[in-house]
């Protein structure tokens, strides 16, 4: 029987020199889920997703990442652009298009990612490939704009195209840092459609500040504190929680998390 999941986080600790970033964090990440890691500042989330890419290497603990149709494979020790060599990619918070580059431009960049910008830009692709790009550029609602600079669109659909971007190198895995920082609610709320309809091809880990996007989209909440796993749930199992309502949500230290 094939594993249910893709990613498993196996006693990860993380020690800068006595600071103990993460403590023996275990999470297993389900196939085609949309899994949240959400807690206050300084609780490790974004240092778990630099554990999984390799751009952190762990004191102790492994993760192990499980491809479809193919063998484990031990991301532990393994150089980050071997990493997204096999199937797992991120984006980060601020998004980093070519802004003088058109929507489609970008997205071939992305595509024939091992070459030259003007190689890229000048390669011409086969209807396989523009079929697929316009496909991905349907699902993050930019077909209409694949012809405009990247420059000019509004900063929720630069995000959605870097998306996009991660996207059309068909990863199995994607990791989204706070991917609605700086929207506001209608963006917001798209984003999380967009990211329903991707789910049906990938996974997708996200570091989230804003509880009203987690209630939305959520498979799976990880709840990080002081480096170790608070709690781990649905949306409302961790909400309900009287420790994560008295050491994060009552803080007040997540946008939204009073509403």
């Amino acid at each position: 029987m094939a594993n249910e999941n893709v990613l498993e986080i196996k006693d990860i600790t993380v020690d800068f020199d006595g600071f103990c970033a993460l403590l023996r964090v275990n999470v297993n990440v389900r196939r085609h889920s949309i899994h949240f890691f959400i807690g206050p500042n300084g609780a490790g989330k974004t240092t778990l997703l630099d554990i999984i890419c390799a751009k952190t290497a762990p004191t102790s603990g492994v993760c192990m990442f499980y491809p479809e149709g193919r063998k484990p494979v031990k991301l532990t020790g393994m150089k980050e652009y071997k990493i997204v060599g096999e199937g797992i990619g991120r984006k980060f918070q601020v998004p980093s298009v070519f802004v003088n580059l058109s929507v489609m431009d970008n997205m071939i960049l992305s595509l024939k990612g091992n070459k030259g910008v003007l190689q890229s830009v000048f390669f011409r692709l086969s209807k396989e490939e523009e079929e697929q790009i316009n496909e991905v550029l349907r699902t993050i609602d930019l077909l209409d704009k694949k012809d405009e600079k990247a420059g000019s669109l509004a900063h929720g659909q630069k995000q959605w195209l870097e998306i996009g971007m991660q996207l059309v190198q068909k990863p199995e895995i994607i990791m989204l840092d706070e991917p609605a920082a700086g929207m506001g609610k209608p963006e917001t709320f798209k984003s999380g459609e967009i990211l329903k309809k991707i789910k049906e091809t990938c996974t997708i880990l996200v570091v989230e500040h804003d509880m009203e996007f987690v209630k939305q989209i959520s498979d799976k909440v990880t709840v990080l504190h002081e480096g170790k796993v608070l709690i781990e749930g649905t949306c409302d199992e961790v909400l309900a929680d009287q420790t994560v309502q008295a050491v994060y949500l009552g803080r007040g230290g997540e946008r939204n998390a009073e509403d």
